[in-house]
């Protein structure tokens, strides 16, 4: 809501007991701990369900004499979205309504305040009539806009034309021309508003296409004329400083690309394929991640016991997974929870990813000789308290990390594994002895990444095949009588999680919109932490086998990723189809 003044918040309260909108005595507890706790009235009235957002819009749009519009179940066609460029709506929070004699018709949140109203009349350039409406009106109508792709058409026809007239024309001075530039800014614009970790860019024999992974899933964006791929992958090499007239080898490079106030740094791969040179353009926005565990998705014992393991001064801490599962976000949310001017924590990547304060970051450069083995031997003598191995590759580095872990340092580093435990036999088949693992390795964590249902969402009953799939995994975990609701879910870190035995579940499905594909937006990880147990590291020793092992961890109350993937199911994260997906190879 807009900032407003006292009388317009003392008048709104008067409404809303007049209107009979409101319980008079619930108001009157909320004013009352509103003043108490130095909480904002409005949110809190809404947080408490005494009234919601809407019916305050309205209310707030009549006090102050400005017209209120409700946009949540409007439609608008790409002609009137197009009257207010996507990054000035979103960053003013206002949107297109139509326009009517040379006036253009504009929602806003904060629609009583002159310079906001001012501002957006500058940046349009056009008079304009406001309309009051609420977050939710703004937001479903941001949520309609499709990124525009235009230029990248316009760029494919030019160069179409072009290669027709002068087939033989220098592709330097194609990638030079400003429709490819144009067409390539496009892409990472679209890539980096739909929150895109990767962009494919994929030679067939006839056409280009252009792929983005959004939520860990790939999908098509655009298919371009065959004739602009020269231009388009010489444009991307030049930012990229390589070289141009190379087509029989892989090529890797990087630059940096600002999009609106974000500043997201860009690697490149470039390898040939049947027909041409593919290209993937990995993207990674310095300012999309907090590293926060709990908003990672973190929680209970996982989180328990991976706070326990950074407590300890030395030994080490292991995650696992498949390529882009989140191994590398989960190691740097560890360093920042142990982050302090008291400890030295040196880390040694490839490539760094996300740049930390008060954190020494090497980059590996195996041209220049430094890899992962011959770095962790100079940083040892750099004096650590903590060091982190972006990755264990190979047996001299899992050495080097072993022997850094059992002369007091703290060791956080990544493997490609499936599970959790099956860190440890991965480990013994780089011929690390086992009563080294067993005597080093404090903590291990599994990990896969889910994609988070979006805001707009329905409730929906679980099937049969669903509910008997829940009860399946967690049916064991579940409380089961109303008094041990509280105990479970604390233990287990969800909320009011439901009782067992029930005929249907309670879940949620995303809406289909353009901001949100197939209903979800944004991703969390789905965990099993296990801690090794006197239990475990005997069966270290005794070269136990990962399953054996996976048991053992079990059996001490371990939650694994599927049990996890099922938690967050059921408290409206994601959705069963998405937790059988990233763990259909991991049983109950």
């Amino acid at each position: 809501m807009a900032l407003l003044t006292k009388d317009i918040e003392d008048r709104l309260i008067d409404l809303l007991v007049e209107e009979g909108l409101a319980d008079k005595a619930a108001l009157d507890d909320a004013v009352t701990e509103s003043i108490k706790s130095n909480q904002p009235l409005f949110p809190l009235l809404i947080n408490k369900d005494i009234t919601d957002n809407e019916t305050l819009t309205h209310l707030t749009a009549y006090v102050s004499g400005v017209p209120y519009v409700n946009l949540t179940s409007i439609n608008l066609d790409q002609d009137t979205l197009d009257l207010i460029p996507f990054d000035i709506a979103q960053r003013t929070m206002a949107v297109p309504i139509a326009e009517v004699q040379n006036r253009l018709a504009v929602a806003m949140i904060d629609a009583t305040n002159i310079q906001a109203v001012d501002y957006l009349t500058s940046l349009i350039k056009r008079p304009i009539r406001v309309f009051m409406a609420s977050q939710e009106s703004v937001s479903h109508v941001l949520d309609q806009y499709r990124t525009d792709l235009s230029s990248v058409d316009a760029a494919a026809e030019i160069t179409t034309q072009e290669a027709q007239i002068q087939e033989n024309r220098d592709v330097k001075t194609i990638v030079q021309d400003s429709p490819i530039s144009k067409a390539l800014t496009a892409i990472l614009e679209y890539a980096v508003r739909a929150k895109a970790s990767d962009i494919h860019i994929e030679p067939l024999e006839k056409a280009l296409k252009i792929r983005a992974r959004i939520d860990g899933v790939l999908r098509e964006v655009m298919q371009l004329p065959k004739t602009i791929e020269p231009a388009l992958i010489s444009r991307i090499k030049i930012m990229s400083s390589l070289k141009i007239d190379e087509h029989r080898i892989p090529q890797d490079g990087e630059f940096v690309v600002r999009v609106g106030d974000k500043e997201v740094d860009l690697r490149i791969a470039i390898s040939p394929v049947i027909w041409g040179e593919q290209v993937v353009i990995r993207l990674l926005d310095k300012s999309g991640n907090s590293f926060d565990l709990e908003d990672m998705g973190y929680a209970g014992r996982s989180l328990r016991t991976i706070r326990n393991g950074i407590k300890r001064p030395n030994g080490m801490i292991l995650t696992s997974g498949p390529t882009g599962s989140g191994k590398s976000t989960s190691l740097y949310a560890l360093v920042k929870e142990i982050k302090d001017e008291s400890i030295n924590i040196i880390t040694l990547e490839d490539p760094v990813e996300y740049k930390m304060d008060g954190v020494n970051q090497i980059q590996v450069n195996e041209e220049a000789g430094l890899t992962f083995a011959s770095g962790l031997r100079s940083i040892l003598r750099l004096d650590p308290d903590v060091v982190l191995v972006g990755e264990i590759r190979d047996r001299e580095t899992a050495g080097l990390a072993v022997q850094a872990a059992l002369t007091g340092h703290l060791v956080l580093s990544t493997l490609h594994t499936n599970s959790a435990a099956g860190i440890l036999p991965r480990l013994l088949d780089m011929d690390i002895e086992p009563f080294l693992l067993a005597s080093t390795i404090n903590t291990v964590i599994g990990q896969r990444l889910v994609r988070r249902v979006g805001e707009r969402r329905n409730t929906v009953d679980s099937t049969p095949l669903e509910t008997e799939e829940i009860i399946s995994a967690v049916g064991e975990l579940l409380p089961k009588t109303a008094a041990d609701v509280a105990a479970v879910s604390e233990d287990l870190g969800y909320k009011d999680l439901p009782l067992v035995g029930q005929n249907a579940y309670t879940l949620v499905q995303g809406v289909e919109t353009p901001r949100q594909p197939g209903g979800y937006k944004g991703r969390a990880g789905v965990y099993e932490v296990m801690e090794v147990s006197e239990t475990i590291q005997k069966l270290i020793v005794a070269r136990a086998t990962s399953s054996e092992i996976q048991k053992a961890a079990v059996a001490e109350g371990m939650i694994t990723m599927r049990q996890d993937g099922f938690l967050k199911v059921l408290n409206g994260l994601t959705t069963v189809e998405e937790v059988n997906r990233v763990t259909a190879d991991m049983g109950s």
